[in-house]
């Protein structure tokens, strides 16, 4: 039997190809951007939520000699029982390379690098807070010309649905996103405008 798909259900807003270029270009250029920058790259390579971000810690994900992790266990994160499964996920090379380029920035910076420091520091040192990290957002989108404003979670929206577009496997992007229920993934499965254009482009007229 297949795997019942809700066509009713609502498709979730995503970054254009165009908003996540400037975002991260504008938070990589700028010093005063780049620990979002990062932080930003985190949420759409892994998927993790704004809340499981601002809670990671330096040894959630560094090796004692420096080196970046090929797998987060997360230590907070959404919680659907009482007693939850251990969760974790896994850091692609190309954000181990940026993390660990951000770890000697810390360095730089002289942010704590213990293993219980926390990995995006505020201004006095302590976790960023769920509301810091959402203003931030907000701030970054203004300077990188968005036409709109979209809450934070857009960034895991956009990562889930970057996996599904890219494998086609509903069970993968579950996986991925870490539902327990895979009608919650299936929102991901809707094409978005993007998809559609591409469609039609060429098509004979």
């Amino acid at each position: 039997m297949g795997i019942y798909i809700n066509s009713i259900s609502t498709p979730r807003r995503t970054l254009t190809e165009r908003e996540r270029r400037q975002l991260l270009k504008v938070t990589g250029e700028r010093r005063d951007g780049y620990r979002d920058h990062i932080l930003y790259s985190m949420a759409l390579a892994t998927g993790l939520r704004e809340h499981e971000l601002a809670s990671l810690e330096v040894g959630d994900v560094f090796e004692a000699d420096g080196t970046a992790k090929t797998r987060i266990v997360l230590r907070v994160f959404k919680r659907s029982s009482s007693a939850p499964t251990q969760q974790e996920v896994i850091v692609p090379e190309d954000l181990r390379t940026k993390l660990e380029k951000f770890r000697g920035w810390k360095a730089w910076e002289r942010e704590g690098l213990a293993p219980d420091a926390p990995l995006f520091a505020s201004n006095r040192g302590t976790h960023l807070s769920t509301r810091q990290i959402r203003h931030g957002f907000a701030v970054w989108q203004r300077r990188a010309g968005f036409d709109r404003h979209v809450s934070f979670h857009v960034l895991r929206h956009s990562a889930c649905s970057a996996i599904y577009r890219k494998t086609k496997d509903i069970r993968l992007t579950q996986r991925f996103a870490r539902h327990k229920s895979i009608l919650t993934t299936a929102v991901y499965s809707h094409p978005t405008d993007e998809d559609l254009l591409r469609a039609v482009t060429g098509l004979p007229c």
